[in-house]
């Protein structure tokens, strides 16, 4: 609490005003802060268990290794199998999946 009066009240003791600027500025850099680094980690965070469970048999998916295959069957207990070539099954966890197949797919070559 010390340090924090002290930042606050840091300068000359003659300006009344400068303890608020201060702390108007670490609001903004905290505002800009959750603009650019926390919300938009949430949203992709939101989108990606959104993805996760709506998976169903037929999706063509990545894993998170780079494995890439199409969801067989999907469990009850948080795991899918997912067949990598045709009669080879892999059985994962769901969180393993990283993103659809076909969006990587259809990505324009730069």
């Amino acid at each position: 609490m010390f340090y924090l009066n002290a930042v606050l009240l840091a300068g000359n003791p003659q300006q009344g005003g400068g303890g608020m600027v201060q702390l108007v500025l670490m609001g903004g850099i905290i505002l800009v802060f959750w603009l650019f680094m926390i919300r938009p980690q949430a949203k992709k965070a939101k989108e990606q268990k959104t993805f996760i469970d709506n998976l169903q048999k037929g999706d063509k998916v990545v894993t998170i290794a780079g494995i890439h295959g199409t969801v067989n069957k999907v469990n009850e207990d948080n795991t899918l199998q997912l067949e990598v070539s045709p009669g080879s099954y892999l059985k994962i966890e769901k969180s393993s999946i990283s993103m659809e197949w076909t969006v990587t797919l259809n990505k324009p070559a730069a």
